[in-house]
């Protein structure tokens, strides 16, 4: 699949798209957190570039709802699968299902939701979808202490769009090589040519690092998985709690994610844990070990008894000899004492090891009072650990990477399928929650729904009475005010919307033939004027004119006569129902003239009604389902017909009106 031939997709949208490991299998199977992988690509946008490459994969002219009550009815439907999903990402993928006229796409999805209605919509799974998010790329890791080091331009250049996260140096030499590892903990040359140089420092030949970025740095592995590590571990829950097939060994996963701290680096490793410790500790520590060797001391020489005799001051002065000199010679040992208590300290506090010969200098033997370090000695200890530190880090960082980076594709096929998991349980609740069945698609017109109830209505599903009705080329569906014309046709619209999305449908039966369009005209508020009355019959003329065997529709309209004067709107009906006859198209016409509609036709129009019973306690009771080549009679008939009971008389004012019906 050519990627700019997807509608919705430019030259800019393409080159983010190209950034995914397939974009072509991503397009092709609506793989909508796939693509809000690619940079700069939301879920809203991914889903509308995913319809828009299942349209183009269809050869889908799109257009299905053809009316904007029939994408009212749309939107409807849609909504009421997505308010059953947990997740922000299965709405978004809902929206990749839309009405389509095209077969192929139609079986696409009814398979789909055919398998999707077998899953049970458990709510310990929808809890753990709670915490299921789509894995974010982490586009801020920047690594500061270790470098790339190349002589050539071209390389240059191919470095900083491989590892943008590290720095890139050109060096002509090994001097300049020499240069970067003074100032940077490790350098990665990446010339073969510099194989074999002595230089101080980490300096480390690896030609074809740039083909393994995660072993120059790691932390874009581990910083992946950190930022990632919750959602993870959420879907890796509803792997269990479904009893999902897991794509890798979930403990092997979860036991790699817990060696990671948040921000990205390794914990669990009590040498890394030491010299870490040991770093941060270092001032306090020789602080702390500077205070043991003087409150010694300080102790020493108040406890000591020290007597110079005359000649011996005089000689001590006469030489600008100070405290040091009365030290070493008097309190020599005492002084050596303390600072031995003070590398101990030091060395113990910091559980020196490889450093501690290091550390030990950092108390000189010569005596001073008070006892002080050698400064010197402390930076160069501190740069050690570091070091040490760093060194250690970066292998366990590498070792941890190298385990997690052969385990990105399967958690994001882990994550990629408890998401999916979601946009099937939806399914699977709507069919569950409105007691769905999938419908009979035919190329034959026509609809037919048994036990269809529409949860479009304002009333609890379980109250809404069950409507039968079946039609098969062109009718006028006649009914009493309030008897549930509107709500019928509604209950058409959305039976075959949802068939045509692939979806199951709210009724015990039903077999919906497949169109091309869908124009559902709902009921006008008022008489239109003279201009809008014109745009109204031109948006029939050219829906007529339209109609063919390769483009059937189904026509809905509910009281078209509301456009204009009675009379015109029954003789303006029955023209368009003839032309839909001719056509073959179905049509149902909603209309409170039907009588006059037939006597207006040429042709013989069928005719169904919604019976109503009678008057009970003033309540009108109602047949839901259409009787067809019924005229049912209007609410006024039965209003006076139960006055003409009433009055008990044949021939008197009520029952002469009620002849009048006749």
């Amino acid at each position: 699949m050519e990627l700019e031939s997807v509608p919705g997709v430019g030259a800019k949208t393409a080159a983010a798209l190209r950034e995914l490991d397939d974009p072509e299998g991503a397009l092709r199977d609506g793989d909508v957190a796939s693509l809000a992988r690619a940079p700069g690509i939301s879920e809203g946008r991914a889903a509308r570039i995913a319809r828009g490459a299942i349209r183009a994969e269809h050869d889908d002219p799109g257009g299905f709802a053809a009316t904007s009550r029939a994408r009212e009815i749309h939107e409807a439907a849609l909504g009421l699968l997505t308010e059953r999903t947990v997740t922000d990402y299965a709405a978004k993928r809902l929206e990749t299902i839309y009405p389509s006229g095209v077969r192929s796409r139609i079986e696409e999805v009814r398979a789909f939701a055919e398998a999707a209605m077998e899953r049970d919509p458990d709510e310990a799974v929808a809890e753990a979808l709670e915490s299921v998010e789509p894995l974010a790329e982490p586009g801020d890791v920047r690594v500061r202490d270790r470098c790339l080091a190349t002589r050539d331009a071209e390389r240059y250049a191919d470095a900083q769009a491989a590892i943008p996260e590290v720095s890139v140096e050109v060096v002509d030499d090994a001097r300049q090589l020499a240069e970067l590892a003074r100032s940077y903990s490790t350098v990665v040359a990446l010339d073969e040519a510099f194989a074999g140089v002595d230089v101080d420092g980490d300096v480390r030949v690896e030609p074809d690092a740039l083909a393994e970025p995660a072993s120059v740095v790691p932390e874009r592995v581990l910083t992946f998985f950190a930022r990632n590590r919750d959602r993870i571990r959420a879907a890796a829950e509803v792997h269990r709690v479904a009893g999902l097939d897991a794509p890798c060994d979930l403990d092997a996963l979860l036991s790699a994610l817990d060696q990671l701290d948040d921000d990205g680096s390794v914990r669990g490793d009590d040498e890394l844990d030491r010299l870490a410790t040991a770093v941060d500790d270092l001032d306090a520590a020789v602080s702390t070990a500077e205070s043991v060797a003087n409150d010694h001391l300080r102790e020493a020489i108040e406890e000591q008894d020290v007597t110079i005799e005359g000649t011996d001051l005089l000689s001590l002065v006469e030489r600008g000899a100070g405290v040091d000199s009365l030290l070493q010679r008097e309190l020599a040992d005492e002084y050596a004492a303390a600072v031995e208590k003070a590398r101990d300290h030091l060395v113990d506090a910091l559980e020196l090891r490889d450093t501690e010969a290091t550390a030990r200098r950092a108390f000189p033997d010569e005596p001073t009072y008070p006892v002080e370090r050698d400064e010197s000695v402390v930076s160069r200890l501190r740069e050690e650990l570091t070091a040490a530190r760093d060194r250690r880090a970066t292998r366990r960082k590498r070792g941890l990477a190298d385990d997690l980076a052969e385990m990105r594709t399967d958690a994001e096929t882990l994550v990629d399928a408890a998401l999916e998991l979601d946009v099937e349980l939806a399914v699977a609740r709507f069919a569950a929650d409105f007691d769905c069945t999938m419908p009979e698609l035919t190329d034959d017109g026509g609809f037919a729904i048994e036990g269809g109830r529409s949860p479009l209505l304002d009333v609890p599903f379980e109250a809404v009475e069950p409507v039968d009705y079946a039609v098969d080329g062109v009718t006028v569906l006649s009914g009493v005010n309030s008897g549930g014309k509107t709500s019928t046709l509604d209950l058409v619209a959305l039976v075959t919307t949802l068939a045509h999305m692939g979806l199951p449908v709210p009724a015990d039966a039903a077999r919906v033939g497949r169109v091309s369009e869908l124009h559902y005209h709902a009921k006008t508020q008022g008489t239109l004027d003279a201009g809008a009355f014109e745009a109204t019959l031109r948006e029939f003329g050219g829906l007529v004119t339209d109609v063919s065997a390769d483009r059937p529709v189904m026509v809905l309209v509910d009281e078209l006569e509301s456009i204009t004067e009675p009379g015109a709107a029954a003789t303006i009906v029955a023209g368009i129902l003839e032309s839909l006859t001719e056509r073959e198209a179905t049509a149902v016409f909603v209309s409170h003239l039907a009588e006059d509609i037939r006597d207006a036709a040429d042709a013989d129009l069928a005719i169904d009604g919604i019976e109503a019973e009678g008057l009970v306690d003033g309540e009108l009771r109602v047949n839901r389902s259409p009787v067809k080549g019924k005229l049912a009679r209007s609410t006024p008939e039965l209003i006076v017909e139960k006055l003409a009971e009433d009055d008990g008389s044949d021939d008197g004012f009520y029952g002469d009106l009620l002849s009048k019906f006749d």
